[in-house]
């Protein structure tokens, strides 16, 4: 990366949809134009650079977040491809969380789309800026008008067209910029490279300059100067336009939509300009906010090179040629191969032996990074997704990731002996990769479970073991992944007083359980401790113990082992001695009063509750509904979509394994659904019942 380069050239975007609304294939075409590649891979044929893994060929979808750099107009974009199944939804997640932008693709014809509502909102809760663009505008069916009706109706009133298209279907020719109100042609010899702008077509020329009107009307409210000049009539430049764009689009206040098909090489190249034009750099972006170690102090980092240096680590990936890859996004400062950095979220301290640019599953090696850059780095060994990186000047956390629940297990077993050691290691190294996937022994059978987002999730990470690790294992058939909580308020002590080894113990805790309701919790908070007590009762250094013990105790719930959430933990009281108290006794203490606790305040199992969307046609509602009902699922809404009818439901995890089957014999193959995790409920009792005799044999 060059020294002192101006960081307002940079763009750091991701491309975000619903699963086959075209990510991939845009960013194809975008690496194509910006000199990249120089062939340009299909989805379909599955020799698409940016899905480079063996099970992304196979299938046709994006599994794994991709990152690559490319240049437009002088403008270095570095982009991430993300994927658009939900059980993937975590790198998404991460992706944008690091972001200063994004390109929502929609559909011409599926519009807004389950899956496109959930990323969206994803952006919504990190604040990215957005541009989007209406994607296979050749396709039978394709609607442009329908699905910003749909944008608005699901997303946001404030996205208008700065773009129209000339034709549909297998009549869409070209593209009018409302902005410079000229009609682009792309030629189909050259793949979309060259171009040609002629008046805009008679037919079309009152509709664009009318919705050129509600344009300037709208972007005015951003620029004063462009607002006397609409009001007055006078002539407004196309920099004044694309200036009062972008400071609406950076407000989070405007979304500019665009057209195209990337699969026929329409559009992407006025793509590109709009990503130059609207999309934030990291100098329009707020500083990202971090917290003094040990303390709740906010420290805003600005994106400076001469500042210290300061990166978050959003993505792990094991590489069985280079290692342990960590990608990072440089906040502040630079960092070049050679140098230590520390892990403020373990206070290691470990050195970078190389920095790469990453360009899918290739690498390059380059010298240094700098604010802004996203790239990646070997050499630490002890580095987590959502760890904060610095060189030790700066003492801060910034904010980390969250990331969903796991809702799905299934055991796993080695199939001979030899391939206990190498499961367990191959299963160490994708649970660091992939935070949604987690490994955990049962309590009672000694079962190795894994547990994921759901079943295609488990299956690829099956397979991976497989083909990556060489390692053959059994594996059970997939189980829902329950969690556990309180009802009932309780105080509880716990009491460590031993010697051991010729050393005394002791230690008195007593605490207060009560429960939380999810909306009390912060994002990615599970249980809250609180500490209610003087130093006088317990000493401040045993405080740390008590509550690191409090919170791990909650991990093995007293019903099926599963781990216990939306508990308040306070300390209340407690005893020590002088000579004899130490961390250990207060530990184990702790550890025993919650036990305790749990038990008196009458736990309860929670399910894993899922957003299933259902798109059918008129005739078979009636029925899905029925079935709905019978699954225990309660109906949010119900709303045509191109003629068809969308049925949004919370439905029960345990009750949607062979729903696909179900699904098509009610609706003779014609419906279809997708699934996201919403969130864990408490169980009824009689289905409770029903699941602990399961797990006790009876």
């Amino acid at each position: 990366m060059s020294k002192n380069r101006d960081l307002s050239e940079i763009r750091n975007i991701g491309i975000m949809a619903h699963i086959d609304a075209g990510k991939t294939t845009t960013t194809e075409r975008i690496l194509f134009y910006t000199g990249i590649i120089h062939r340009m891979g299909e989805v379909h044929d599955g020799n698409a650079v940016m899905d480079w893994m063996t099970q992304e060929k196979e299938r046709g979808i994006t599994i794994t977040s991709a990152v690559t750099t490319c240049f437009w107009k002088k403008k270095q974009i570095n982009i991430i491809d993300t994927p658009g199944h939900v059980d993937f939804t975590a790198e998404v997640e991460r992706s944008l969380r690091i972001l200063d932008g994004a390109i929502g693709v929609f559909c011409a014809v599926g519009g807004v789309e389950p899956q496109s509502e959930t990323v969206w909102h994803q952006a919504d809760r990190y604040k990215v800026p957005r541009i989007a663009f209406i994607n296979k505008m050749d396709r039978s069916g394709a609607d442009f008008e329908h699905v910003i009706d749909m944008i608005h109706d699901r997303l946001t009133k404030n996205a208008l067209a700065v773009q129209l298209p000339i034709g549909r279907e297998d009549n869409f020719e070209g593209i009018i910029d409302l902005i410079s109100m000229r009609a682009f042609y792309f030629e189909q010899e050259t793949m979309g490279l060259k171009y040609h702008t002629k008046q805009i077509p008679d037919e079309l020329l009152e509709t664009a300059e009318n919705m050129r009107n509600q344009l300037l009307e709208h972007i005015s409210e951003y620029d004063d100067n462009l607002m006397e000049k609409y009001l007055e009539e006078k002539e407004i430049t196309e920099l004044e336009i694309i200036s009062a764009i972008r400071t609406g689009v950076i407000k989070h206040q405007f979304i500019p939509v665009l057209c195209g098909s990337s699969l026929r090489n329409k559009g992407v190249q006025l793509l590109l300009d709009a990503i130059n034009d609207y999309l934030p750099s990291p100098l329009d972006v707020p500083p990202a906010v971090g917290t003094e170690v040990d303390s709740e102090k906010e420290i805003l980092v600005h994106a400076d090179p001469s500042n210290p240096f300061s990166a978050l680590a959003f993505k792990v990936q094991i590489d069985k040629y280079v290692g342990k890859l960590i990608y990072i996004r440089v906040y502040s400062g630079s960092i070049k191969r050679g140098d230590s950095i520390v892990n403020q979220s373990t206070g290691k301290k470990e050195r970078v032996s190389r920095v790469l640019q990453v360009h899918s599953n290739k690498k390059k090696d380059i010298f240094d990074l700098e604010a802004g850059d996203i790239a990646a780095i070997v050499g630490p060994k002890n580095i987590k997704t959502g760890d904060t990186l610095t060189t030790g000047e700066l003492n801060l956390l910034l904010a980390p990731i969250t990331f969903p629940d796991s809702v799905i297990s299934i055991a796993i077993e080695p199939k001979t002996k030899a391939d206990k050691d190498n499961l367990d290691i191959s299963l160490k190294k994708l649970e660091e990769e992939d935070p949604t996937f987690r490994v955990s022994q049962h309590k009672d059978t000694g079962q190795t479970l894994i547990s994921g987002m759901g079943e295609l999730h488990l299956e690829i990470i099956i397979d991976r073991l497989k083909r990556e690790f060489n390692v053959h294992a059994n594996v059970g058939t997939p189980q829902v992944a329950y969690r556990e909580s309180i009802i009932n308020k309780v105080i509880t002590n716990g009491e460590f007083i031993r010697e051991m080894n010729g050393k005394g113990h002791y230690a008195i805790v007593k605490l207060k359980l009560s429960p939380l309701e999810l909306d009390e919790l912060k994002p990615g908070e599970k249980n809250r401790f609180i500490n209610s007590i003087d130093p006088e009762v317990i000493p401040k250094e045993f405080w740390k113990a008590i509550q690191s013990s409090s919170l791990n105790a909650c991990l093995d719930g007293p019903l099926m082992s599963n781990p216990i959430e939306r508990v308040r933990i306070e300390l209340i009281g407690g005893e020590f001695n002088e000579v004899d108290s130490n961390e250990t006794a207060f530990s184990i203490a702790s550890s025993i009063a919650v036990n305790n606790g749990l038990r008196k305040a009458k736990a309860v199992i929670m399910e894993p509750i899922m957003l299933v969307s259902i798109i059918s046609p008129e005739d078979f509602v009636g029925e899905i509904i029925g079935d709905i009902n019978a699954k225990r699922g309660r109906i949010e809404h119900i709303r045509n979509v191109n003629q068809k009818q969308e049925i949004t439901a919370h439905i029960p995890m345990s009750e949607l394994f062979g729903y696909s089957t179900r699904l098509r014999s009610i609706s003779q193959g014609r419906a279809d659904y997708t699934t996201e995790y919403l969130k864990h409920e408490k169980t009824p009792a009689n289905i409770q019942e029903k699941i602990l005799k399961k797990v006790r044999g009876f």
